[in-house]
């Protein structure tokens, strides 16, 4: 899958981090970091959370309908500022998508970004496991 067969947000959120030097994607996860939502009310304490148990930082992530269309809900600390930079890009380049259009995303996507030139192989592997989460709990909704 190319950036062209993303859902549009998240093929916007890769041309920005593609046209980005090895400094300005490390800044850019940073903005993402910083622009977590806070979780809704129901979702405190992660209640109905799936924990992505692949990363060594806690995150979790929820999906839910929002018309035809999936939002993601998803949570990590601060502490661990790319994995919740990545993890906020994910929920806001999906938000929309139906469940086929998020099972139909490639992982591969990361390589255009260019993550693969700044983020630890143990990162990547973390941060590719939040997307297979997020793919299943989109199919679950399907």
């Amino acid at each position: 899958m190319t950036a062209f067969d993303l859902p549009p947000r998240l093929r916007e959120i890769v041309e920005e981090f593609r046209e980005s030097d090895r400094d300005e994607k490390l800044e850019l996860l940073l903005e993402y970091a910083d622009r977590m939502p806070p979780l809704p009310e129901a979702l405190q304490g992660h209640q109905h959370m799936e924990q992505v148990s692949e990363c060594m930082s806690p995150v979790f992530v929820y999906a839910e309908r929002e018309g035809t269309g999936v939002c993601f809900h998803v949570d990590v600390p601060p502490e661990a500022p790319t994995t919740r930079g990545y993890a906020t890009l994910l929920a806001e380049g999906l938000r929309g998508s139906t469940p086929a259009q998020v099972a139909a995303v490639s992982p591969d996507f990361i390589q255009e970004m260019g993550l693969h030139r700044v983020l630890s192989p143990q990162r990547l592997n973390g941060i590719s496991a939040i997307l297979a989460y997020m793919k299943r709990q989109a199919l679950r909704l399907g």
